[in-house]
């Protein structure tokens, strides 16, 4: 059994992404690691993260980003298709660059590859997940939070990252263009791994955390809407108070220990429970509608979320 791990990424370090952590995290259990790395701007040391791991497995493709061509977001499905072209593993492990795997999950996540290989009718693992906001000891549970996602595809040319590289679909005579369309494509049939992935996407310094959502906003938006949105913006995100938030109680992974001693943004938190944040700075998670939903998802359903739609069919392994 052979398996490859794959990811894409641009202008990492400049956006405080832990991709070398985040590769780091699952070379014991791969064969490869090929990464997309895209035409970062100068002064930029994504390469020389990713370099200074000095692994053989690890594969580096070179890319241009057009957001033009891929708007909407599909650039990162695009960017994501590409490192996954240049993958010859029977079972391929997607990270992005700010998603973590705990050495603890790596047998267990192994073992499982070997038990379903030859089930051709399980074509993706489905992996529970945790995120992280503000630091490293809170995390986001609450209603409009996706708790799983398919992270482990087969290596078989129809399956497509989708949308904007948040799952995979199996997508037939794909055009190569529309990573959003619905039509003609199929949800994978996935079993679950008994196995987290640990988002770290939105803990950063608060105004490195708001260049991050510019950045990202300008994949999904355009750089003209962006320019526009972010015109009377604070130059620091401000995360809310972090009381109102789970606590994380568990261990990180070892190839974060870095990066959770370096964190030096503390007096910018709100470790309280009272958010004195004006009603127009609230994220979605904040509005009042989510709150409740997120009371009767932990007190009533045992944390099974209310509505949305899977895109997957889960099936009994």
């Amino acid at each position: 059994m052979r398996i490859s791990g794959f990811t894409m990424v641009k202008n990492g370090d400049r956006l405080y992404y832990p991709v070398a952590a985040s590769i780091r995290s699952i070379l014991p259990i791969v064969d490869e690691f090929v990464v997309a790395l895209g035409d970062c701007d100068d002064g930029d040391g994504t390469r020389a993260a990713i370099e200074s791991i000095g692994d053989e497995k690890i594969r580096i493709i070179d890319t241009v980003w057009d957001l033009e061509k891929y708007p909407n977001g599909t650039e990162n499905a695009h960017q994501t298709d590409i490192a996954k072209e240049h993958c010859s593993g029977d079972w391929l492990f997607y990270l992005q660059a700010d998603e973590v795997v705990h050495e603890k999950d790596l047998d267990e996540i192994y073992a499982r590859c070997a038990q379903l290989k030859d089930d051709e009718q399980v074509e993706g693992l489905l992996f529970d997940y945790i995120h992280f906001w503000g630091d490293y000891d809170h995390y986001q549970h609450g209603h409009g939070w996706y708790k799983e996602e398919i992270r482990i595809v087969r290596n078989h040319p129809e399956i497509h990252s989708w949308r904007s590289a948040q799952s995979f679909r199996r997508i037939p005579a794909f055009d190569g263009k529309d990573y959003r369309q619905k039509e003609g494509t199929y949800k994978l049939k996935v079993a679950r791994v008994k196995a987290h992935i640990l988002h770290y996407g939105w803990v950063r310094p608060p105004h490195l955390m708001m260049d991050k959502k510019k950045s990202l906003d300008t994949i999904h938006k355009g750089a003209q809407d962006v320019a526009e949105l972010y015109k009377e913006a604070s130059r620091h995100f401000d995360y809310g108070p972090l009381g109102q938030l789970a606590r994380y109680t568990d261990t990180h992974p070892a190839v974060m220990k870095e990066w959770i001693e370096k964190m030096d943004w503390q007096d910018y938190l709100n470790q309280g429970t009272e958010d004195d944040r004006p009603k127009g700075e609230r994220g979605p998670q904040d509005r009042w509608k989510n709150r409740f939903l997120t009371w009767v998802e932990q007190k009533i359903f045992g944390g099974r979320p209310l509505g949305g739609s899977r895109n997957y069919i889960l099936l009994k392994r």
